[in-house]
């Protein structure tokens, strides 16, 4: 039994967006305080804590995540949506970008709390969103039935498998999301060399969040591996791991990259990629090189992810349509003429589908990038949280 005296409840809902999860708060429920927000989110997922068998998170990179939500007062958004990365085996919070999964649930729940009205003729409602973490504006289409965000529908995503109501969302004006440039160090591709004494190149694009790009047989891999046979190669993991540090540096996320992995282990982001190619799933099921245009293997907190982030997804596909970056090496598709590009990413779960919409038919100038996702509610209720931590909010 839970004693009242030494606990009190907090709201909050616990949404699936994308092939993510996290616990949605109303900013106006939590500290204002940054470090006193970061010790109420730490209680709620239970970490520090692989198993965070002390709180709500799931366990993985993918489902220890946390969106609050406000009312916005900038002119061309509806909401603030503040995202943090909560560290399951570390006391960190990582608050440094945004993550695309969660944010095509932004939506449905401000229509679900009110932030945002329907529209009450069943249509889709619109929902202007401001990601806090970049500064930066998502819109995302959100179907409606009798007041609330639709659940049911027939929309399949690769990584779920059950299908959901669909929610278009555009990424507006995307690139230079945290660096303020779509090529950060200045450069289509970069130099590097390793501790071991390889001399790789890589190419570093900022859209929605600063991604990192290697060749998979640059680091001896094929580029089809799925996330248990990479995550069974501590050889990889390191060296993965090391690249994305050096980059931290370059971005000035961090001053060594030793410390890149406790100070800023969300950003940049980190995939190895290959040419298309067939390949299984890790449901069993196989992919068609003809299918896709890519093969990404993408990280996700020092661990594989099991699909493809949506920032990634975004970053991957303006990558494409750079000439001379290492992602668009490996493609043959080119930037349509029409201003927008669709980009088939394949990735362990399936193939993600981005729009590139560019000006005037140049690939460097993104108006937006647009993806299809699904979301849903999973539970409303209280939290419940040391009282300590929540005195003076009631």
């Amino acid at each position: 039994m839970i004693d009242s005296s030494e606990t009190l409840p907090l709201a909050c809902t616990i949404m699936r967006g994308g092939t993510s999860r996290a616990i949605f708060f109303r900013a106006e429920n939590l500290p204002s305080s940054r470090p006193d927000i970061e010790k109420i989110l730490r209680n709620v997922l239970g970490s520090p804590d692989a198993r965070q068998t002390n709180g709500l998170g799931g366990a993985t990179p993918q489902t220890s995540k946390v969106a609050i939500i406000s009312k916005s007062e900038r002119e061309d958004a509806d909401v603030d949506y503040l995202f943090a990365q909560v560290d399951i085996t570390s006391e960190l919070i990582d608050w440094g970008g945004n993550c695309g999964n969660i944010s095509s649930a932004v939506g449905p729940f401000s229509i679900n709390e009110g932030l945002v009205k329907a529209h009450t003729d069943g249509s889709i409602t619109p929902v202007r969103i401001n990601n806090v973490n970049t500064g930066k504006i998502i819109v995302a289409q959100v179907p409606v039935y009798g007041g609330r965000a639709a659940v049911e529908g027939t929309t399949y995503i690769a990584g779920l498998a059950n299908p959901g109501a669909r929610i278009d969302l555009d990424f507006l004006s995307p690139t230079g999301a945290v660096s303020g440039r779509v090529l950060p160090t200045g450069n289509l591709q970069d130099d590097m060399t390793l501790t071991d004494g390889r001399h790789i190149r890589v190419s570093v694009v900022d859209a929605a969040n600063p991604t990192v790009f290697v060749r998979a047989h640059d680091i001896n891999m094929t580029g089809t591996e799925l996330p248990a046979e990479i995550e069974s190669r501590p050889d990889i993991l390191k060296v993965v791991e090391e690249i994305r540090g050096q980059v931290a540096v370059w971005l000035g996320l961090t001053m060594s990259s030793d410390r890149a992995s406790t100070e800023t282990p969300g950003l940049p982001k980190i995939g190895f990629i290959s040419a298309a190619t067939d390949y299984t799933m890790s449901s069993g099921g196989k992919i068609s090189k003809g299918e896709i245009d890519l093969t990404v293997r993408m990280f996700s907190i020092r661990s594989p992810h099991k699909a493809c982030q949506i920032t990634a997804g975004i970053a991957t596909g303006v990558a494409s349509l750079l000439p001379g970056t290492v992602v668009a090496e490996m493609m043959t598709l080119k930037a349509s003429s029409t201003g927008s590009t669709e980009v088939r990413l394949g990735h362990p779960s399936g193939i993600m589908q981005t729009v590139v919409h560019h000006i005037n038919g140049q690939p460097d100038q993104v108006s937006k990038v647009s993806v299809v996702r699904t979301a849903r509610a999973i539970m409303d209720g209280f939290v419940h949280v040391p009282k300590q931590l929540l005195e003076g909010l009631t």
